[in-house]
């Protein structure tokens, strides 16, 4: 046996297929020779990543325009002018906002996951977006004739459907990513946003047994996008004891970039619940170079100091490009930074004797 190990979520897509994906906005290309490139780039995703030893397989993402608003995919009650997220680099990400009721998801996560199983007989994990992230969506001024309220009552069906429809398709984890579980705190230091957050996210949770909810799990991290964050300066420790209020098994964390990790996990170590399995990230995702195995191992040894071995687990700090036209990471870096966390989770596992 070995510690558990999985990826995030996105790969880069290959500059053949990003190439595809401008052609076809310019109309010089036609859907269906686009979704050959789109079938080719998952194919080849799942190779690699068989390649690389991991356990458990995901799409790579390949086929989003984002991690965030793949569920916006076709809709025409949606425009381009809604919040600006800043990173400190300077440059910013612009979310979509709803302009007219009732919000319904233009895809649901299940495809993708059909998707995948067509090119791998292992084990398949699919990351969802939260409905936290797209509350979002919601202007400030209102629309009229759709309230907030019930915005939202139709956002957690949508969501709760987004999740149940992975699970029927047979996925053995989904991941909902709650990257801007940090970001709240910074936005709104009272907490406040952030307990609307957890709450809503329970809210959608609630839909499912116990049995179900082990294989669900939450990412975090400070976001992750052309090498930078949009949160990092926003303390583990403001976040951590909501976090783990949240009613899922497993949770995801950004660690390996984190200036001082051992303070993040003696916080982790004070609110851990039982139950609740911690995927330590181990691969600096926004770093380009390449972890050793041996790095990663002692980063996992670290992280045994604080966290029981059988609720301990490791993973990517974030997606290696959470945004299509992210091509700050190369493909081939990603694979190599997924191959020296698997085999650094195999040496630190020995260790461990787990």
């Amino acid at each position: 046996m070995t510690l558990p190990t999985e990826s995030i979520g996105s790969i880069p897509r290959p500059p053949k297929l990003l190439d595809a994906i401008e052609q076809f906005r310019l109309g010089k290309l036609s859907r269906d020779k686009l979704d050959s490139y789109y079938d080719e780039a998952l194919k080849d995703t799942i190779i690699r990543l068989e390649a690389t030893g991991s356990p458990v397989i995901s799409d790579g993402e390949q086929t989003k325009s984002s991690f965030a608003t793949y569920p916006l995919t076709n809709l025409s009650n949606i425009a381009a002018d809604g919040i600006t997220i800043p990173f400190e680099d300077g440059h910013t990400r612009q979310l979509p906002k709803l302009t007219a009721g009732p919000f319904k998801y233009g895809i649901h996560a299940g495809a993708y996951v059909k998707a995948a199983k067509r090119y791998t007989n292992k084990p398949v994990k699919q990351a969802v977006i939260s409905a936290s992230a797209l509350s979002l969506l919601y202007p400030g001024e209102g629309i009229a004739g759709y309230s907030r309220e019930q915005f939202l009552e139709d956002l957690i069906l949508e969501t709760v459907a987004d999740i149940r429809g992975c699970l029927d398709a047979g996925a053995y984890r989904i991941q909902i990513d709650f990257t801007e579980g940090r970001l709240s705190v910074k936005l709104d230091p009272s907490k406040k946003l952030l307990q609307n957050f957890i709450d809503l996210n329970n809210r959608v949770l609630d839909h499912f047994a116990p049995e179900e909810r082990k294989r669900i799990g939450v990412h975090t991290c400070p976001g992750g996008d052309h090498d930078s964050t949009h949160s990092a300066d926003v303390d583990y420790a403001d976040l951590i004891p909501d976090l783990f209020k949240l009613e899922a098994s497993n949770f995801y964390m950004q660690l390996a970039s984190e200036k001082n990790p051992e303070h993040v996990l003696g916080v982790v170590k004070n609110h851990l619940k039982p139950g609740q399995r911690i995927y330590v990230g181990v691969i600096d995702v926004i770093n380009p170079d390449v972890e050793e195995p041996g790095q990663v191992r002692d980063r996992i040894l670290q992280a045994a100091e604080y966290i029981p071995v059988a609720q301990l687990g490791t993973t990517d700090d974030c997606g290696f490009s959470p945004f299509e036209d992210d091509t700050s990471t190369g493909r081939d870096t990603a694979f190599a930074k997924i191959k020296a966390r698997v085999v650094g989770t195999e040496l630190a596992s020995k260790i461990l004797k787990c």
